[in-house]
């Protein structure tokens, strides 16, 4: 099960997909109100991403299962973890953080929101592509450059706004949730990152029991579409671990 990050859909995961699908059998979705997903009129909790996606599972059938999520696709993970700890097999945390935001990260999000109701995507998609990717890639990888801008800028300002919201409402996974992981778990971060930089990714790795850190150099905070072989080699490496 892979989990996009925010502003993101399912899509990010297309390089996971193609390399795994021969061994595993591999689910995206897009999160509500991203990509073709609605955004329901009720309002939606942190909690609701998580549920979605256990209601989807029920729906394939599907008991048990690894899962996987990139920066806010690794909250909802921690969510989905604490909803279902008996079925989640391993958990993969790429380029995310687990601790409750600061006052002031808070506010930020709050603002951020607002800014997207009231402006739009495309600004705020421009301005934030080379932390999405490290900035030399914008140019330098141009393909993977225009996918995120792509899917970014599709993006409806309400639901990322609603998102932005959510999470920032979301508990403290990383006292909260993380003392009840005792399954194997995987942390990936990009070397260059700068929304979710190495100490956090450090910080993770300390609080969990059974857990490997993997360092992508050369990579910003989307390490998973800018060196896709790297990124799928670490994580078919620690799955073939797990079922070992």
């Amino acid at each position: 099960m892979l989990v996009h990050g925010h502003p993101f859909d399912h899509t990010m995961w297309y390089p996971q997909v193609v390399a795994f699908s021969d061994n595993y059998k591999v689910i995206t979705l897009d999160l509500r109100g991203y990509g073709e997903s609605s955004l329901p009129k009720e309002k939606t909790r942190f909690e609701d991403y998580a549920a979605d996606i256990l209601a989807l599972l029920d729906h394939l059938k599907i008991d048990r299962f690894h899962i996987a999520g990139l920066s806010m696709g690794g909250q909802i993970m921690m969510e989905v973890f604490r909803q279902a700890p008996d079925r989640v097999i391993s958990m993969i945390f790429a380029d995310t953080f687990a601790s409750q935001d600061t006052p002031q990260a808070k506010k930020g999000r709050l603002e951020g929101a607002k800014r997207l109701e009231r402006e739009g995507m495309d600004g705020y998609a421009d301005e934030v592509i080379g932390k999405m990717i490290k900035p030399e890639h914008v140019t330098s990888m141009p393909k993977v450059a225009e996918h995120v801008l792509k899917m970014m800028k599709a993006t409806s300002p309400h639901a990322a706004a609603t998102a932005m919201r959510a999470r920032s409402a979301r508990i403290d996974y990383l006292k909260e949730v993380f003392p009840l992981i005792k399954i194997p778990t995987l942390v990936i971060v990009g070397r260059q990152d700068q929304f979710t930089p190495l100490p956090m990714a450090e910080e993770m790795h300390r609080h969990l029991d059974i857990c490997k850190l993997v360092v992508i150099e050369n990579s910003g905070h989307m390490p998973n579409l800018e060196h896709p072989d790297d990124f799928n080699e670490v994580v078919m490496d620690f799955l073939e671990g797990v079922g070992a």
